[in-house]
């Protein structure tokens, strides 16, 4: 019940809508179609977030709680909320896998890889509210709560893929690389962080607490993803010193 809740939901919205509005515009795609997708997207998002915060103000739970007709009506309006932007984001990456000429590939490939692991994320969502959903049904409660965000790991890390890997093949498309070397750094980038992502996918399965999946776990996939990046900005800097504008 603590407003942490209510400031992830908040923070993690907000980078997601800024992430596939800037994404969308590289999709061949009519302005008023764009328009209208990307209006349903964020109202669907501020109606989450404010409902949460809402919750957390009034200091009960904003998931799995049907105590009072106002409750049911908010948790019915967040599931109804997730299958919504289920359905968009199915379009998105829809989108996203259609030519879209004009686009180079490392991005067209960093904005496709982004929007399947946002669908993955929002998938593995659904399924813990459909967990604790059923718990509630069946009278148990307070195990909907202890359990039902029993995927939270996975669904944080697999949520900003949509970020992370166009922003590295935007950066790529300012250095002086072919697009062929560019697209390897992006291969490499989304190695890395895919392989971060079933890592943690692995041990939520494994029933391992998010503290219990180890550094080295993760430290190999996840070096993966930083050399890409920080490959791709030292290019950036050299191309631009080179160039005189550093």
């Amino acid at each position: 019940l603590s407003l942490r809740k209510a400031m992830s939901f908040g923070f993690s919205f907000g980078l997601t809508l800024i992430s596939v509005t800037w994404v969308m515009a590289f999709l061949d795609l009519k302005h008023g179609s764009r328009t209208m997708l990307l209006g349903a997207f964020s109202v669907t998002s501020v109606v989450e977030t404010t409902l949460v915060t809402l919750q957390t103000w009034r200091g009960v739970p904003s998931h799995f709680n049907v105590e009072t007709p106002l409750d049911a009506m908010v948790a019915s309006t967040l599931a109804a909320g997730g299958i919504a932007l289920v359905v968009l984001i199915v379009l998105f990456t829809a989108l996203a896998f259609r030519a879209n000429a004009g686009v180079p590939l490392s991005m067209r490939v960093a904005i496709r890889v982004g929007f399947v692991t946002l669908l993955a994320a929002l998938v593995v969502g659904g399924l813990m509210i459909a967990k604790g959903m059923s718990l509630v049904f069946g009278g148990h409660p307070q195990a909907a709560y202890a359990s039902g965000g029993f995927l939270k790991p996975t669904h944080a890390v697999a949520m900003h893929g949509i970020l992370l890997l166009p922003a590295l093949a935007w950066l790529l498309s300012f250095s002086d690389l072919t697009e062929r070397r560019r697209l390897n750094t992006v291969f490499v980038g989304e190695a890395g962080y895919l392989a971060v992502a079933l890592a943690v996918a692995w041990g939520n399965v494994a029933g391992r607490s998010p503290t219990s999946i180890t550094v080295l776990t993760v430290a190999l996939p996840g070096a993966l993803l930083l050399a890409a990046s920080l490959f791709t900005v030292a290019r950036h800097l050299g191309h631009a010193s080179r160039q005189g504008l550093l």
